[in-house]
């Protein structure tokens, strides 16, 4: 489970149930983000990646909308510091070359920098509230 192969592309219409699974674990839950922050109009225009576990369930997704920003990145608990975030996000940035498109955006939450630059990603701008919790924005541009 610690490669890129072990993550799926799925869209919002074929995936609703399994991304929700993932997505209110992580942030409602765990994190309060409040629930009509959570879902928006975005998803269903959006590329999700889906992690599974050996036994098809659900245990990480993260999001690409078509302008190039990465969101809704989550890993249930249990299944964190298995290399799957780097999976998702590896994913997601193929799709984006394979689209032509070589720039990445998203908002990170503050606890989540040292992962995103090891990627190559850069802060811009001052740190902001988003959901309650501490986030900045940060870019990538790929090669």
């Amino acid at each position: 489970m610690r490669d890129a192969d072990a993550v799926q592309i799925v869209s919002w219409e074929e995936a609703a149930t399994a991304l929700r699974v993932v997505r209110t674990a992580v942030f409602i839950r765990e994190q309060l983000v409040l629930e009509e922050l959570e879902w928006d109009q975005f998803d269903a225009v959006s590329v999700h990646a889906l992690a599974v576990n050996n036994a098809g369930q659900p245990v990480g997704t993260a999001r690409l909308l078509p302008d190039g920003h990465i969101g809704r990145m989550a890993v249930l608990k249990e299944w964190r510091g298995q290399g799957l975030g780097s999976a998702l996000l590896t994913r997601l940035l193929q799709v984006l070359v394979k689209r032509h498109q070589f720039q990445a955006q998203l908002h990170a939450q503050t606890s989540a920098i040292p992962f995103y630059k090891k990627f190559g990603f850069e802060i811009v701008g001052e740190e902001f509230i988003e959901a309650d919790i501490p986030h900045v924005k940060m870019t990538l541009s790929i090669k």
